[in-house]
């Protein structure tokens, strides 16, 4: 008999060759009802997988995990096929992976799919998985299976660059048989709710050189009301896409002659750009930062001695060859603010020395990756270096940690629920992602955990995630998308000051190397700004508006007095606008609340002679009339005290 050790570490017997879907009958029908697949010492494994070794064992389901989820979205995706191959006979078929949120498969037709086509797979899947067709999984040797494949020229591609001698596996599911490594469920009825999507051209294998397919999105669900609520949420995701306020509220734009990843911030953009940026500047600088400016531009031998040159070279633009100067634009300024220490001595007691910059950057991103203001070519990243004494390394990190506390929940109001704390690592297993010291890194790793464990935060550990030269604290923040998103973070880095020779004068004297914290806040000016129109749905506080106030008189007679006014709050430094059209009050007023504009103030005859201003809040709607002076002081005293919407 086997022991298999069950997620709840209670142990269950089994013979030799049992299923994982034979296990979880043993555990509960319910539970066998509703598997998906399972996770055999880690690894995902079909719910068909014969057990012939003592062993851990998760069971998955749709509702446990990400990988039940893929299984049963994996399954549908073949459903899809098979649809298409109903429909569309001639269609030859590319891959259809699960993805994070539902699945996609990539075909070869003779034209796009267009909404009628899609209606129209859509029913078919419906009608396959109402037909309930046992899907039966079996393996072929390479020569078979080439032959099984003639006249689907992408899956023998695949097929080619197996190993020899490897059996391949398919699943066929009626009169559809497709290669696949699962895994899959048992039947296609197990599938309850299907919904396409969208369809877009996608080349294949993701490459310019290869044939554009058509590849079809959908998503499938057990319930029909997780369906809905899915749907909901891709309408809400719809109303947050930065993407889409940026244009309606004029913040950015984009022009083929521009290029890709290259955004333009109109006015009101660079007013909420400017406003940030100068907010983390005098931050920074209260607490004892010196900023500077650096080149974007740098020798290549910069990144060499800094190790960016072998680990981060894919990701910088190509070289430009200047007289005898090989030049790259830089794809992030530590090198250049380690040579800024290094131009003059310093102390023990100089340190710690703290170097900020808006330094702009520039990422060899994928003309298929880059999205508006969230992924860009170019980018200012809110950067600053921290050159510390040994001693000093865990009070510095908590007044960084304690700087992202302010900004992100005092000031713009996110609550701490959003936020969990990563301690991300190096993976051992894959050394040539980083610089090679065993020692550095055991040390800075050991560090970290123990500053982030006498802080009482709780994190969690992530391996991989590390950047090449150190560990690093990253806050990880859940959207209003439900999204992780990565933004500020804290990273601790021996290997640089190593490879820069960078030294302090001790209080013995003698040289000593100073370790570095890199950290941002704001991240990118640009994806900062991406997420925070995301959050708000561009609703942003007063002291971030573009326009805090918009006022709007009611006819000619009153322009005078609306002139006035802005120029009262001009003085003041209020944003404010005046829209003084021939235009019924109502559409001004419409198209105010269209602009999200704070505060709309309406001057109307009986305003002008008792000096006094009708008040509409965006948040409060009408909220009175109210002496100028005391309006303007409202203002301003929201702007200072930066008060959340």
């Amino acid at each position: 008999m086997l022991k298999i050790t069950l997620k709840d570490n209670s142990i269950i017997e089994v013979e030799k060759g049992t299923s994982i879907l034979e296990v979880a009958k043993k555990i509960s029908e319910g539970l066998a009802r509703v598997a998906t697949c399972g996770e055999v010492n880690g690894e995902v494994k079909d719910l068909r997988y014969e057990l012939n070794e003592d062993c851990n064992l998760v069971i998955n389901t749709f509702d446990s995990s990400l990988e039940g989820k893929k299984a049963y979205w994996h399954t549908t995706s073949h459903i899809m096929a098979q649809a298409v191959k109903r429909l569309f006979p001639d269609a030859k078929f590319a891959i259809g992976p699960a993805i994070d949120e539902g699945f996609y498969y990539d075909f070869d037709v003779e034209k796009p799919f267009t909404d009628e086509d899609k209606e129209k797979i859509e029913a078919e899947m419906k009608k396959i998985i109402k037909e309930n067709i046992e899907i039966q999984k079996f393996t072929l040797p390479k020569n078979e299976a080439l032959k099984l494949m003639e006249g689907q020229p992408y899956k023998q591609e695949l097929i080619e660059e197996l190993p020899e001698g490897e059996e391949i596996s398919f699943y066929k599911q009626g009169d559809f048989t497709d290669l696949c490594a699962g895994p899959h469920l048992e039947r296609t009825g197990k599938i309850k709710t299907v919904k396409i999507l969208s369809s877009s051209g996608a080349y294949w294998r993701g490459s310019e050189k290869n044939k554009m397919l058509q590849r079809i999105y959908a998503i499938s669900f057990p319930k029909a009301s997780q369906l809905e609520e899915y749907l909901n949420f891709l309408e809400e995701a719809k109303q947050r896409d930065h993407r889409k306020i940026g244009k309606d509220l004029n913040i950015f734009m984009t022009h083929k002659l521009v290029g890709s990843g290259l955004p333009m911030y109109l006015p009101n953009g660079a007013t909420i750009r400017r406003i940030l940026e100068r907010y983390i500047q005098d931050k920074e600088i209260a607490l004892g930062y010196d900023h500077v400016y650096t080149p974007s531009l740098a020798n290549t031998e910069l990144y060499k001695v800094s190790g960016h040159w072998d680990h981060y070279k894919d990701d910088m633009f190509p070289i430009m060859k200047m007289d005898t100067e090989e030049m790259v634009l830089r794809p992030m300024n530590c090198p250049h603010h380690m040579l800024i220490y290094k131009n003059s001595m310093h102390s023990y007691r100089d340190l710690p020395i703290k170097i900020g910059e808006l330094a702009h950057d520039f990422r060899y991103e994928n003309s298929g990756a880059v999205c508006g203001l969230e992924r860009v070519r170019q980018m200012c990243q809110n950067d600053a270096h921290l050159f510390v004494r040994p001693d000093q390394i865990k009070e510095e990190v908590g007044k960084v940690l304690n700087l992202i506390v302010e900004v992100y929940q005092k000031d713009f109001g996110f609550p701490s629920s959003a936020f969990q704390y990563r301690l991300s690592l190096r993976d051992k297993n894959n050394k040539e992602k980083y610089i090679d010291n065993d020692e550095m890194w055991e040390t800075a790793e050991s560090q970290l955990r123990e500053i982030l464990t006498e802080l009482n935060i709780d994190f969690y550990e992530a391996e991989g995630e590390a950047a090449f030269y150190g560990p690093k604290i990253d806050i990880q923040i859940k959207t209003a998308l439900n999204h992780d998103v990565t933004i500020p973070t804290c990273q601790l880095d021996f290997a640089l000051p190593e490879r820069f020779e960078l030294e302090y004068i001790g209080e013995d004297g003698k040289a000593h190397r100073p370790v570095v914290i890199h950290r941002a806040i704001l991240g990118s000016s640009d994806r900062f700004i991406s997420f925070l129109l995301e959050e708000t749905k561009g609703n942003l506080p007063v002291w971030l508006s573009p326009v805090q106030v918009k006022i709007l008189p009611i006819s000619e007679k009153q322009h005078e007095y609306a002139k006035k006014i802005e120029e009262e709050m001009h003085k003041k430094g209020i944003r404010v606008k005046l829209d003084n059209r021939n235009e019924k009050i109502g559409y001004k007023i419409r198209e105010a609340q269209l602009e999200k504009v704070p505060y709309m103030v309406i001057a109307g005859q009986k305003e002008a002679d008792e000096n006094l201003v009708s008040v509409r809040s965006r948040k409060d709607g009408d909220i009175g009339t109210i002496k100028i002076d005391e309006f303007i002081e409202k203002i301003v005293k929201e702007d200072r005290e930066k008060v959340k919407d």
